[in-house]
């Protein structure tokens, strides 16, 4: 039994720091699953969402603080364990021989040589654990880096929070739709990047903005709508970018659904799965881009069926990881999602 959950534990460790994929730990599930539902309690207690935000802030820092003790103690159940079943009759005896060991303290010397291979085996791996999360916090902040950057500079073409129909217009009057093209291919990257980082290192996922209105997920819904009204409704020449930036977009977010456990449709199709945005919606952000000088196309029936074409491909899996990270108030997003107004408190923002 000790060298079972031993065995456990270093399964955990290696998912989240080694192995360079999303491997779905039971140990790290049932961990962060608890730490999850102490934080929702919490947050329920505030009024406002900026209070909310700056409590789930500590969400992601703090559960991978505790991680390590997490591990730490049970390896030490585990070896406490396996030093009973080596022959040492007091429980208090072998856990003090295991706590010095795993800390490297020397407080016990065991007599028996299969014993001191333990002790060596076990202060090893304590020594392991702790290099492996010293390695792994730079890469994590490196990719969060990247991650923010991008989404700081959307504000810049989005506003905030970011909309597909802002961003239309500030590009439009500032460089000119042709300048879209490049934009997708920025993103595109963007969704490669986070698809990666948020499925190997899925405490990511959970990280929030410096700004409590910013978030990557609103931030990744306004881009894929933006791409998906340039393809349906605005009159420029098509741009296959914009379609791969769809399709990376897509892609990124159901994955990193899958390794969170959420359900949504493998292959859906409009009109037999619907889409969260009313054609009545669609039909008002049409007529605010066109009264900015946006070219359109004239037929509005074909666009809405062409939009929630593409628009079908994300939206489940938009609002569902919207509600799983708490983001902050967002058109066509974070806006509608099921528990929104319980979330948001008495602000938006």
């Amino acid at each position: 039994m000790g060298l079972v959950i031993v065995i456990l534990t270093l399964f955990s460790a290696i998912s989240t720091f080694v192995l360079p994929r999303s491997a779905r730990s039971r140990l790290n599930q049932l961990y962060f699953g608890l730490l999850l539902q102490v934080f929702d309690w919490i947050s329920h207690l505030a009024k406002t969402f900026r209070r909310r935000d700056a409590i789930m802030a500590y969400y992601a820092p703090i559960g991978l603080m505790l991680l390590l003790p997490v591990w730490y103690i049970l390896i030490a159940l585990g070896y406490t364990l396996m030093y009973w079943a080596s022959g040492i009759s007091s429980w208090a005896e072998a856990f003090r021989l295991s706590g010095s060991s795993m800390l490297t303290l020397g407080l016990s010397i065991p007599e028996s040589f299969w014993v001191s291979v333990l002790v060596f085996s076990e202060a090893m791996l304590g020594l392991i654990m702790v290099a492996l999360l010293i390695a792994y916090l730079p890469t994590m902040y490196s990719a969060f880096s990247r991650r923010e950057q991008a989404v700081n500079m959307l504000e810049v073409r989005a506003g905030t929070p970011p909309t597909a129909e802002e961003m239309l217009l500030r590009f439009h009057r500032i460089q000119g739709l042709d300048k879209l093209s490049e934009y997708w291919r920025t993103w595109e990257a963007w969704f490669a990047d986070i698809e990666e980082s948020h499925s190997a290192l899925q405490m990511m996922v959970f990280f929030r903005s410096p700004r409590p209105e910013l978030s990557w997920i609103t931030a990744a819904g306004a881009v894929l709508d933006s791409a998906a009204l340039t393809l349906s409704a605005v009159d420029v020449p098509n741009e296959p970018s914009a379609s791969l930036c769809i399709r990376a977009g897509f892609l990124a977010l159901r994955r990193i659904a899958v390794h969170l456990g959420i359900q949504f449709p493998k292959d859906p199709h409009y009109p037999a799965d619907p889409i969260s945005i009313r054609r009545e919606e669609f039909d008002t952000t049409l007529n605010r881009i066109a009264a900015g000088g946006v070219p359109l196309k004239a037929d509005r029936e074909q666009a809405w069926q062409n939009f929630a074409g593409w628009r079908v491909n994300y939206d489940v899996v938009l609002l569902a990881l919207c509600e799983v990270v708490m983001a902050p108030y967002a058109p066509w997003s974070s806006d509608r999602m099921p528990n929104r107004e319980h979330l948001m408190g008495k602000e938006k923002s």
